[in-house]
């Protein structure tokens, strides 16, 4: 820090117009000879320059000089370069003259002459001024205005000097005073949009350049709408040469564009447009923003196909636009002859459908399924299989009924499927019905010793018989149109019973070593009713014994349906067991008290006999009865089945059901119609849920 300067008299044996020249930061100035008079005469200045940043205060701590009207003989004037600040004469003691007093003077700037001026005369003896003088800090930003802005945004001040910052999101430009954005890559690629300069509506950054590009695919074409309130630079005489906005459209550029005047739409007729915009380093202008929208290039108009329809439905398609093809109730799409629901098309890039509109199809259930045993019959002519044909299911009467039993027919629906309204999609079946014979049974007479059975009057009665003598060797029954049931020890090879007996399949009979015949009435000779058949499967009951006949019941399955006619009609399985006393039919081909086959089938009625009366019949001979036996016939004898009648029916009227019934299977004996020996049948009803498990019948 320098010390200030004392100015003695002796300093002031100057010349005329002398200047002196100050450069500290402080100091005191004094008129020539204070304090005693100051010399007529006499003009001295005093140019005091401090470093930038700063002004000079200036005041005064003595003041008397000649008074005068405008200070026109002696006085001290205070100025810059371009401008006198004050001009002061008289005593501070008065408050007419233009003495100084406590004022302060502040330089604008850094530079500051102070001029002592006096005339030819000082007779009343005054003492001049005694001035003092420093530098004092310089505030520009408190002294920034909205009309001279000193920063763009932010300004901060220090001892000596100030800088700027911008706000967040802006540059400092390289005059370090204004604020400029960074906006040279603004893209968008949305079909929609809003574009504006930055901060609008206040008004827009100085000295920036701005780029903002659409950009969408080939097809599209964006439109521009400015708002109406819109303000950037102009000049009345030059076309935008300050701040201005540039449109590139391909080749095409539109501008510049300034003013107070919205360019409003421009159609660009292109896909890919730049927005440039420019301003300079001053203004205060409100700027700009426009919406922009895209249309598509155009397609053909669409018209439904026949019995169909388009959504959306609208008179102009442009690309990037869809349209979906759909049908009327009960029409199907078809393209390249394949079935959808619907199709889809799409407007191009080029102005054309990716694809031509498909056609409507009725749609067509194709031919119901067929019912086995059944019939469909058509409520359309030439069996008409399409949306809102219908048809129904019947069985092949009176041998098969239906199950359910619905009553109304199916109607080909737009979904393509035959629906009934009780069942839906599902198929009815047509199951035989059983135990209803075609012929009234005459007065019974015996198998054994008796006579003929009328025919047909036992329509489930099946022979097996020997494939290539065509004896037979066993009876069997007709449940459903493709079982029957036997006895289980018909269908193997004989065994030794102290060898464990029938122990596996292997010592079943072979499927081709014999037939199942149907429609059976002569023994030997053949029937115009006949049905022979060969043999798919073989299942013995699983505690079968082959050494007591336990369980001597067993399955075969024919290799094709039955055909159920008048003579063939399969027997129902029993729902009760039969209560004894109760009189059974029970029909065979056997040989006649071990003589000679039957020429046709025989039958005999006897009653069923006491359990426990037939079992103790047998213990006494030694043979064993189990639980799944039955026993009848008469004590006296004479009605007994013999050989040969194995696996036969024995059948009886249910009065509940109001049909015949299976009751047994002719199992074993001692003799035949011998009396006091019974004749021994495996009891259905104690199988019955086996048989049914295994042969899928129910009835």
């Amino acid at each position: 820090m320098r010390l200030f300067i004392l100015f003695s008299p002796l300093l002031w044996l100057l010349s005329e117009g002398d200047v002196i020249v100050l450069r500290e930061i402080y100091g005191e100035i004094r008129t020539p000879n204070f304090p005693d008079l100051y010399p007529s005469d006499s003009e001295v200045t005093w140019n005091i320059t401090v470093i930038e940043g700063f002004r000079i205060k200036l005041y005064f701590i003595h003041f008397d000089l000649e008074p005068s009207y405008l200070c026109e003989y002696d006085y001290a004037k205070v100025e810059t370069d371009e401008q006198v600040l004050a001009v002061f004469c008289g005593k501070e003691s008065t408050d007419t003259e233009q003495a100084p007093g406590k004022q302060v003077i502040v330089s604008p700037g850094n530079f500051l002459s102070l001029t002592f001026r006096s005339d030819f005369s000082n007779e009343e003896r005054f003492t001049g001024f005694d001035a003092h003088y420093s530098a004092v800090d310089v505030d520009e930003c408190a002294e920034q205005s909205d009309e001279d802005m000193v920063c763009d945004h932010h300004c901060h001040n220090y001892i000596g000097g100030f800088y700027c910052s911008c706000r967040f999101g802006y540059l400092l430009h390289s005059d370090n005073r204004t604020c400029k954005v960074e906006c040279s890559d603004n893209l968008y690629t949305q079909r929609s949009g809003i574009i504006s300069s930055a901060d609008y509506p206040s008004p827009y950054p100085k000295s920036s350049d701005c780029l903002y590009r659409i950009e969408l695919e080939e097809g599209f074409v964006v439109n521009l709408q400015f708002d109406d309130s819109f303000d950037i630079e102009d000049h009345p005489e030059v076309s935008c040469p300050y701040d201005y906005l540039k449109i590139k459209t391909g080749r095409r550029e539109i501008g510049p564009i300034c003013g107070e005047k919205s360019p409003g739409r421009i159609e660009t007729g292109s896909n890919s447009v730049q927005i440039l915009f420019h301003s300079d380093n001053s203004g205060e202008n409100g700027g700009w923003r426009l919406s922009y929208t895209v249309t598509g290039i155009s397609c053909p108009d669409l018209q439904p196909p026949l019995n169909g329809k388009i959504e959306p439905a609208q008179s102009k398609y442009t690309f990037k636009d869809q349209a979906v093809i759909s049908c009327n109730s009960g029409y199907r799409v078809i393209k390249d002859n394949i079935e959808m629901d619907s199709f889809q098309i799409e407007c191009r890039k080029d102005g054309t459908w990716s694809n031509q509109i498909p056609r409507c199809q009725i749609v067509d259930c194709k031919l119901p399924k067929e019912l086995e045993s059944g019939f469909v019959t058509f409520s359309t002519p030439a069996n008409i299989t399409t949306y809102q044909s219908t048809f129904t299911y019947s069985c092949r009467e009176p041998y098969y009924t239906m199950i359910p039993n619905i009553t109304a027919g199916y109607t080909c629906e737009a979904s393509g499927l035959w629906i009934n309204p009780e069942i839906g999609t599902s198929l009815p079946l047509c199951q035989p019905v059983c135990g209803l014979p075609h012929f009234s049974r005459s007065k019974l007479a015996r198998i054994a010793g008796g006579s003929t059975a009328k025919r047909g009057i036992s329509p489930w009665i099946s022979m097996l018989a020997n494939a290539d003598s065509g004896r037979p060797f066993c009876g069997g029954s007709l449940i459903g149109d493709k079982w029957i049931i036997t006895a289980a020890h018909c269908l193997h090879h004989e065994v030794d019973p102290e060898n464990l007996g029938f122990t596996s399949s292997s010592d079943l009979f072979s499927l081709s070593s014999f037939k199942i015949i149907l429609g059976k009435h002569r023994t030997l000779k053949q029937d115009d009713t006949e049905q022979v058949f060969q043999v798919k499967n073989l299942i013995i009951h699983p505690n079968y014994n082959s050494s007591t006949l336990q369980n001597d019941i067993g399955l075969v399955e024919l290799s094709s349906k039955a055909f159920l006619n008048d003579y063939v009609i399969p027997i129902c399985l029993p729902e009760e067991e039969v209560k004894s006393d109760e009189f059974v039919v029970v029909s065979g081909w056997g040989k006649q008290f071990l003589r000679k086959l039957p020429e046709a089938l025989m039958e005999i009625e006897i009653p069923v006999v006491d359990h426990v009366l037939c079992k103790n019949v047998y213990t006494k001979i030694g043979k064993v009865l189990t639980e799944d036996m039955m026993c009848a016939g008469l004590r006296e004898g004479g009605k007994d089945a013999c050989s040969g009648d194995s696996g036969g029916p024995m059948v009886t009227f249910s009065h509940q059901n109001h049909n015949w019934f299976l009751a047994g299977t002719v199992s074993w004996g001692v003799g035949c119609g011998e009396s006091d020996k019974y004749g021994v049948y495996s009891n259905v009803y104690k199988n019955v849920d086996w048989l049914r498990a295994k042969s899928g019948i129910t009835y």
